[in-house]
């Protein structure tokens, strides 16, 4: 199997999401918000960051079937953490490339958490999605 340049930052950031998953301990009265949003800057992000830079570098990357698999996997662990942190017990369903298709919109990972997740719901204003 042909792994890309990227692999093992891949495999860093799915194992991080998975332990984070594994040990979670919910908060007593959520919403938790800066833990959630620290989720999403410290492990979302990272994790849509290797996709965007490994899809729109300098240099095409192709990743392999197991690196797109453990960073589907990331983001939606990620994105689980986030939901638990609002009090959600949601498993998320997102591929990495819609996450980082509203990243790119957006330019903010915690809009994009929100615009998939649809957590926290939003309070009367429309960014137009």
């Amino acid at each position: 199997m042909t792994t890309s340049q990227y692999a093992e930052r891949i495999a860093d950031l799915a194992d991080r999401a998975r332990e984070e998953r594994e040990s979670f301990d919910p908060p007593t009265s959520p919403p938790a918000e800066e833990r959630g949003l620290e989720y999403l800057r410290e492990g979302l992000g990272p994790t849509i960051a290797v996709y965007l830079r490994a899809r729109t570098g300098d240099e095409h990357v192709r990743l392999s079937e197991v690196e797109l698999s453990m960073l589907q996997a990331a983001v939606n662990d990620w994105l689980a953490l986030y939901l638990r942190y609002y009090g959600s017990s949601r498993d998320p369903d997102v591929t990495v490339r819609e996450a980082a298709e509203l990243l790119v919109e957006t330019h903010n990972v915690r809009d994009t958490a929100q615009l998939l997740t649809h957590v926290p719901p939003r309070s009367g204003t429309s960014i137009g999605y």
